[in-house]
């Protein structure tokens, strides 16, 4: 099944399949946030090492596999594999999107 993604949530998915840092950066605003793996990193500069890290770490793939909205976020159930026990996993991200970029990103 192919999902429909739009504006900065299609361009985060982008970003992480062709690994394009600078890219996935420009995704979100100056002081968005991401929640992953129990920690929360703040900023335009630090999403993007969490990203340089956690793909150094975890070698991983994202696969999108389903789209819905709830309480004003957008919720993309993706398929995440990679160096990591269980993997792949089906993980949910919960996107808050204002004035077209990523203000908050949880992957749980």
């Amino acid at each position: 099944m192919t999902i429909v993604l739009a504006g900065p949530v299609s361009a985060f998915f982008e970003a992480e399949r062709t690994q394009d840092l600078e890219a996935l950066a420009r995704c979100f605003s100056e002081w968005a946030t991401v929640r992953d793996e129990g920690r929360t990193v703040e900023g335009r500069d630090a999403i993007k090492r969490w990203m340089k890290d956690a793909k150094a770490k975890y070698h991983h793939t994202v696969e999108p596999l389903a789209m819905s909205h709830r309480d004003g976020l957008t919720v993309v159930t993706a398929r995440v594999a990679g160096a990591f026990p269980n993997s792949p996993l089906e993980l949910q991200h919960l996107f808050a999107v204002e004035g077209g970029k990523i203000v908050s990103l949880e992957i749980r």
